[in-house]
């Protein structure tokens, strides 16, 4: 089973996906959000006859599978091959930054082309959420606070990133900078946390391939790490990090521009499809 949200005119529907058919949860559960998580997240449905509940067969597209987190957390230069072809030396500790929660997309959204924007890049990350409140978490317990893993874009604007003041929150957080989904998968149903292949194509070109085994920070370190300083909440998102290939990483360097077509895979979690469109 995976879960969703879909969008069905001016309403959201919080849904279980089984066997490619959706079920509609809205008259079991509110949304999927800090209170569901905080509440037991799929244990709230436990005794629910899934597929007894009402069918969506028409919809208007996937909104992002997660709403209305307290924080988005990303981590940075986590993947060996991502720090060689950045030319940075394989960072100490976890290396932690913010998108706003409001760069949320859903999954097939078109990723904005902001005006002022030259340095529109792609990310294709893993992202999990939060399930429960963790505080100073250990190794031995960091990932029984994930409920469940998704697929993520961390769209970058990078002139905006490295010439505006280094500070990489404003060249991530526009509108539409993290379209997330379609899908969340439970954490119960992966069967290795370890080896996600991740894929990014532009165009139907193969840009980004590569495994969360070239991580340099495990999952577990990076809750441990995270929650040394913060406290998470249930139903925030952290995304960990992309594999090399991204556009300022190539000689000669390759932006997105409009009209450009995204797709992102996570093999088991989904793909995302999206057309880059001038953002006036």
């Amino acid at each position: 089973m995976k879960l969703c949200r879909l969008r069905q005119g001016t309403s959201v529907l919080p849904c279980a996906v089984v066997n490619d058919a959706f079920y509609d949860l809205s008259s079991k559960i509110g949304d999927f959000d800090a209170e569901f998580f905080a509440a037991g997240g799929l244990d709230c449905l436990t005794g629910v006859d899934i597929t007894g509940l009402p069918v969506v067969v028409e919809h208007d597209g996937f909104a992002p599978c997660v709403t209305k987190p307290s924080k988005l957390l990303c981590i940075g230069l986590n993947y060996h091959d991502h720090a060689k072809e950045a030319g940075m030396a394989i960072p100490q500790e976890p290396v932690v930054f913010f998108k706003a929660p409001s760069s949320l997309s859903g999954a097939n959204d078109p990723i904005p082309f902001p005006k002022g924007a030259t340095m529109l890049d792609w990310e294709v990350e893993l992202a999990f959420v939060i399930g429960k409140r963790t505080k100073r978490a250990t190794q031995a317990n960091a990932l029984q606070a994930i409920a469940g893993f998704t697929v993520l874009n961390d769209v970058s604007e990078r002139n905006w990133q490295f010439n505006r003041g280094g500070q990489w929150a404003k060249a991530k957080s526009h509108d539409g900078f993290a379209p997330i989904g379609p899908y969340l998968v439970p954490a119960d149903q992966v069967h290795d946390i370890n080896a996600f292949d991740l894929s990014l194509k532009v165009n139907g070109t193969t840009m980004q391939s590569g495994s969360t085994a070239d991580f340099i920070f495990d999952l577990a370190t990076v809750i441990v790490h995270l929650s040394e300083f913060m406290t998470l909440e249930p139903g925030d998102i952290i995304t960990t990090g992309t594999p090399a290939g991204v556009g300022f990483g190539m000689d000669p360097k390759v932006f997105l521009r409009p009209g450009d077509v995204v797709e992102t895979t996570i093999a088991g979690l989904g793909t995302q499809i999206q057309t880059v469109v001038t953002d006036g």
